[in-house]
């Protein structure tokens, strides 16, 4: 009788798809982004709430949110792709200045710091809530252990701010400030 209740357990369990590692926001979902993991609900209308790992994917399909690695992935996380308005751009930031946990998903502000080092200059904000794109710590990228490489996702419509940022990058003016 145990046997027969351990076997009619392992039918209750249901293959969803989890993210094989960190996905953030705006990213389209390609095969290698997923796994499937074997889970049992509690509830069907639970079940509901996530891709199961027997329907083929949809083409296209974006992420609203970020996921972690190894978090399920709900069918309220995902949406068609939209009309892609901003430009990555890859930006160098002192190590020092980049808030430790950034990584790709993240949302950030960008400062710029004035030109004029004699004086207390100024920062000024130049870009809000962006999206970093991709953080890689110095061991997965060629950049120098003074620097971190991040790359944003920048609206279009920012091309001065852009062109600002670009500018102070070289000069060890930018700095960034991690939300949420």
């Amino acid at each position: 009788m145990a046997g027969a209740r351990i076997m009619a357990g392992a039918d209750d369990m249901t293959s969803v798809w989890a993210a094989s590692g960190d996905l953030a926001v705006g990213q389209t979902l390609q095969a290698d982004d997923l796994t499937a993991a074997r889970v049992r609900f509690a509830d069907a209308a639970d079940q509901q709430r996530y891709l199961t790992a027997d329907d083929e994917l949809p083409a296209d399909l974006t992420l609203t949110r970020p996921l972690a690695q190894g978090e399920l992935v709900p069918a309220g996380a995902l949406g068609e792709a939209a009309a892609d308005d901003t430009v990555s751009v890859s930006i160098a930031v002192p190590a020092e200045h980049v808030p430790t946990g950034l990584a790709r998903g993240s949302r950030v502000d960008v400062w710029v710091i004035g030109e004029d080092r004699r004086s207390r200059a100024a920062a000024e904000l130049v870009l809000a809530d962006v999206v970093i794109l991709d953080a890689p710590v110095v061991t997965d990228s060629f950049a120098s252990a003074t620097t971190r490489q991040l790359v944003l996702a920048v609206p279009e419509a920012e091309e001065e701010s852009l062109a600002a940022v670009l500018a102070a990058s070289g000069d060890d003016r930018v700095r960034v400030v991690g939300r949420g």
